[in-house]
């Protein structure tokens, strides 16, 4: 596969951007290989700058359910761009959207627009602060909620101990608060609460863990989440940046059936343009600027081309259970297709599914924790997505993300994929 003008443009762009990327995972550093730079995208396709042609399964890493440039939800973009793409100023567009999400998610009453996923967790924490009049957070080991500091932090030798920051230029002091414990272990959780619940404002969590790989929650554990946090008058914050809108119209909430008192989202609610939006109980809300003291704000919130495409996608969602039945049916042909390869050459491999999300681990299941995930042999992974790509199948360059279908991916789609996938695996097998 010729790559050359990838490989000119990404030795350009390290003279100019950090690492040639504008965001770590895509320098592909954890499969071996140079980043592919994409021109352009269409239907279940992505075809590089080289001209190569990819079945895609990373859809801009979730957000678009429908496929790449799909024409319902473009259609009249080009009248919205001609209006202006922003004025810094309140939109009727706003106001739909934000009706539109109050009427699908079950627990979201009001709901702020922000611009990333990243600053929807950030101001939800804030604000759970801001309400509960209490300093900690409890988030989990391999869960990923964006890069603001407080939640850069990784646990430390126990449940108890104070979290360590993982990266430079986070203090021990923004770290302090969080405090980190083990997805789907519900005795971590409690420990932690008979310790110092009464200072605990709330815990975060993706409730399907979309950062390592996909991780769905034991049966018992989101509701033990709520039971907990009921208890001692703390705040559940789901992080549906990933499940929301992905897993059902009314994401991981609506699917397992436990409600949080606030919720994050991102990705699906731009249709691939930069959002993201926090929403719950109208209570909690009102504690936000600028009726209440919990200050956030943002020039481009609420933009309006995001607010439309979001609104398209989600208007295109919205009791379309279908939609949710087409994307499992593509996952379960997925797994089992994968779990007969996997017999076939007797790997040591795993695959987790939960509704229309998938991920393969190149590791012995089950797969149920952070330290399970942590097993996995990434050199593996990485010869499996080489051959892969040199198939033309793209997949996330990293073992810790999920296979993300779309409705514009075909069966035929899916077979070669498996196809790819036989000839792939049985190349790590022998190497």
């Amino acid at each position: 596969m010729n790559l050359k003008k990838s490989k000119e443009i990404y030795q350009e762009s390290k003279k100019y951007i950090p690492g040639g990327v504008n965001s770590p995972v895509r320098a592909f550093n954890s499969v071996g290989m140079n980043p592919i730079f994409i021109n352009r995208g269409e239907g279940s396709r992505l075809y590089d700058e080289d001209g190569n042609e990819y079945i895609d399964f990373i859809c801009s890493w979730g957000p678009l359910i429908f496929g790449h440039s799909n024409k319902d939800i473009l259609s009249d973009i080009d009248t919205v761009i001609g209006r202006g793409t922003s004025y810094g100023m309140p939109t009727a567009i706003e106001l739909e959207m934000a009706k539109l999400i109050t009427e699908i998610s079950p627990s979201v009453e009001m709901v702020r627009m922000v611009n990333s996923g990243t600053e929807a967790t950030m101001s939800a924490i804030r604000l759970a602060r801001g309400y509960t009049k209490r300093d900690k957070i409890v988030k989990f080991e391999g869960c990923y909620h964006g890069h603001s500091d407080s939640l850069l932090v990784k646990a430390g030798s126990g449940a108890l101990t104070f979290s360590v920051p993982t990266s430079p230029g986070v203090t021990e002091g923004t770290s302090k608060d969080t405090l980190v414990c083990t997805y789907n272990d519900l005795d971590s959780v409690r420990k932690v609460f008979e310790e110092m619940g009464n200072d605990i404002a709330a815990i975060i969590v993706e409730p399907v863990a979309g950062n390592m790989g996909v991780v769905p929650p034991i049966k018992g554990f989101l509701q033990g989440l709520r039971d907990i946090t009921k208890e001692y008058g703390a705040l559940l914050i789901f992080d549906e940046v990933i499940t929301g809108f992905r897993l059902s119209a009314g994401g991981a909430q609506q699917y397992y059936g436990v409600n949080s008192d606030l919720t994050c989202y991102g990705k699906i609610i731009g249709g691939g343009l930069p959002v993201g939006a926090y929403g719950g109980k109208r209570e909690i809300m009102n504690m936000v600027s600028p009726t209440g003291p919990v200050y956030q704000a943002g020039t481009l919130s609420g933009n309006p081309l995001a607010m439309y495409m979001g609104y398209k996608t989600l208007k295109n969602l919205k009791g379309k259970n279908d939609v949710y039945k087409s994307l499992e049916k593509k996952a379960i042909y997925l797994e089992k297709g994968l779990n007969e390869i996997i017999d076939k050459l007797k790997l040591d491999a795993t695959v987790n599914r939960a509704g229309g999300m998938i991920s393969m681990f190149f590791a012995r299941g089950p797969i149920e924790k952070y330290v399970d995930v942590m097993k996995c042999d990434t050199e593996k992974y990485a010869v499996f997505f080489r051959e892969m790509v040199s198939r033309g199948v793209l997949l996330a360059p990293s073992q810790f993300e999920g296979i993300f279908i779309s409705q514009a991916h075909s069966f035929e789609d899916l077979d070669n994929m498996l196809k790819a996938a036989h000839e792939s695996l049985s190349v790590v097998k022998d190497s």
